[in-house]
């Protein structure tokens, strides 16, 4: 059974949106669902935009360094973006802690 039998094998219809292990769970059972029928199941939720969060900033990666991110995040149902976002956050850390 593939990704998507996964995500779907967690909700029957009309019990509920299921929870997914992983954005790309996620974006397979939305892109295979609608919103609509699911709609009286969501909840209301608040949450803050920061402003700098759409800032992008340009910086050289070596093409191999660049193709084995890409791999991990695509295995961990990640953006490539968010992957290294978080890995040079932990390594920020690792490094200040070490100070």
């Amino acid at each position: 059974m593939g990704k998507k039998g996964k995500a779907m094998r967690n909700t029957r219809k009309g019990k509920g949106i299921p929870r997914f292990r992983s954005y790309g769970e996620a974006a397979d059972f939305w892109a295979a669902h609608s919103l609509a029928d699911y709609w009286e199941k969501t909840k209301p939720a608040r949450f803050e935009v920061a402003r700098h969060a759409g800032r992008r900033y340009l910086v050289p990666v070596d093409r191999e360094l660049l193709n084995r991110a890409q791999r991990i995040a695509h295995r961990r149902g990640l953006s490539t973006e968010s992957l290294v976002n978080l890995l040079l956050e932990q390594r920020l850390a690792d490094v200040e802690a070490a100070k």
